[in-house]
């Protein structure tokens, strides 16, 4: 029987994994605290090491930037160690698209230049350059998962204050921006894992991961309208006035500020053909079933 440890298995993406996994008598699993536990040799004596605790990205900007290093960063890197010299033969480090590129001109490939712009990325990219930059002990692999906006039941994100206020009936303000973004099903995150789980035919390295399609944000309007069985409301505003109450939220710290405008109307596309080459398989969920799904999870909490 495989043995998994996962650090972070109370988050978000934690608490879905250990359901997608609990179905499978293929293995025993345990989630240790980390927060509570010295991090040496003895931390854990599994056969992988499945690691997504890490410091989310603040929106509010009140967190120290030293902060994401020592979570992020360093916290990583003592967990690879520990790796190097135990039993176990693969390490998932869940890291996030944000260490490659805040912005885009084009879709995201592996093979861009990543040149994070925030601490948050940047203390994402220092911890995978760590992983890269040491040599692995023979049948050891390490796999670098770089997801973007996750999304499925118990989220909290952006999907979430969307999905709130297209409830409350209200038209969507920002049907102006012709946008399109890559979302991450959180069901396919835990399929990709899963196969790396299972498998040892798939080559260590860096992966981004995201769904098949690209979304527009006012399509995503359209999806969540459609899970609550209402008709959207789309409201195509000047983009310069939008833009406009974006900066005078900043200033009042309104619901709508400039980075929060940004990330709902920016052009944000991952290319995820490096990982569904290797696997060989298609995912689950296409980008707009996960949409409705997330909204169907959001319903019935």
């Amino acid at each position: 029987m495989v043995k998994i440890t996962i650090t972070g298995s109370t988050g978000f993406v934690g608490k879905n994994l250990l359901k997608y996994l609990n179905d499978s008598q293929s293995w025993s699993i345990s989630a240790p605290d980390i927060r509570t536990k010295t991090i040496n040799d003895s931390t854990f004596d599994g056969d992988v090491l499945i690691h997504l605790a890490g410091k989310a990205h603040d929106l509010k900007k009140v967190s120290a930037p030293e902060d994401y290093y020592k979570v992020n960063t360093e916290l990583t890197k003592s967990l690879y160690n520990v790796f190097l010299h135990s039993k176990a033969t693969k390490f998932i480090f869940v890291s996030s698209v944000k260490a490659a590129a805040d912005s885009l001109d084009g879709p995201l490939t592996e093979g861009l230049l990543a040149l994070p712009g925030t601490d948050y990325g940047k203390s994402k990219l220092l911890a995978e350059r760590y992983i890269q930059g040491v040599e692995l002990p023979l049948g050891k692999k390490y796999f670098i998962l770089r997801p973007c906006m996750i999304h499925g039941p118990g989220n909290k994100g952006n999907l979430n204050l969307l999905y709130k206020f297209v409830a409350k009936g209200l038209p969507y303000p920002l049907a102006s921006f012709n946008n399109k973004r890559s979302f991450l099903s959180v069901e396919n995150l835990c399929f990709i894992i899963k196969e790396i789980l299972v498998r040892d035919d798939i080559p260590a390295g860096v992966y981004n991961v995201a769904d098949d399609e690209p979304l527009a944000t006012s399509e995503v309007v359209q999806l969540l309208s459609v899970s609550m069985g209402k008709r959207a409301r789309l409201l195509q505003l000047p983009v310069t006035l939008i833009k406009g109450i974006a900066r005078l939220g900043d200033k009042l710290h309104l619901p709508l500020n400039t980075e929060r405008l940004q990330k709902l109307t920016e052009n944000y596309i991952v290319d995820n053909t490096k990982i569904k080459q290797v696997l060989k398989k298609p995912l689950p969920l296409s980008a707009r079933e996960g949409i409705l799904k997330t909204a169907r999870s959001f319903k019935d909490a």
